[in-house]
């Protein structure tokens, strides 16, 4: 049973009990999204022009070890890349790491879910997306436009990114950047 658990866990068909948490948390649609990251990597920057020299941002192979960001106050900002906005760095806000959970304080998109641990060099985000005109968030699962999954990277000292596949709304790939307060 082991064996055939491990099979299709490297095949990435099913999770294996005891798997790491957001692999049962997961859809089987955010799954898939994040199998294609590097599809989505190479599409979006394959037609997006970069108005900013952002090189370590944009690299898609740079992932330091011990991906996830320790709790406190970040700004972050939401780069989008392909897609029907092409190229699109937006503004700067607040975000807050407590425990394992990431916000977004302020601005009209604001992500707000779950960092797991995956591996040496990449965590795993998966949350929703909350508009800033509305009361509350869904809860990840209940609509599959605003359901989120992306790969945790650290990419400098004080530095990450959270890179999304394939969102629903604008873009190819959106790169969260994240920076300490």
């Amino acid at each position: 049973m082991k064996l055939l658990c491990l099979a299709l866990a490297a095949a990435q068909l099913a999770p294996c009990p005891g798997a790491t948490p957001w692999r049962t948390m997961a859809t089987e649609a955010d799954r898939q999204r994040l199998r294609e990251l590097r599809a989505a990597w190479t599409e979006a920057l394959a037609v997006a022009a970069p108005a900013e020299d952002r090189a370590v941002l944009f690299n898609p192979d740079l992932a330091l070890e011990d991906p996830l960001p320790p709790a406190g106050s970040y700004r972050c900002r939401f780069v989008k890349l392909g897609g029907a906005v092409r190229f699109a760095a937006r503004e700067w806000g607040a975000c807050r790491i407590e425990g394992d959970a990431l916000v977004r304080l302020d601005g009209p998109q604001q992500p707000m879910g779950t960092l797991y641990p995956d591996g040496p060099s990449r965590g795993i985000f998966l949350g929703t997306l909350h508009l800033a005109e509305e009361r509350r968030s869904l809860p990840y699962g209940r609509d599959r436009a605003r359901d989120m999954i992306g790969a945790v990277e650290r990419i400098g000292p004080a530095r990450w990114r959270i890179a999304l596949p394939r969102p629903r709304f604008e873009s190819t790939l959106d790169l969260i950047e994240l920076v300490p307060a």
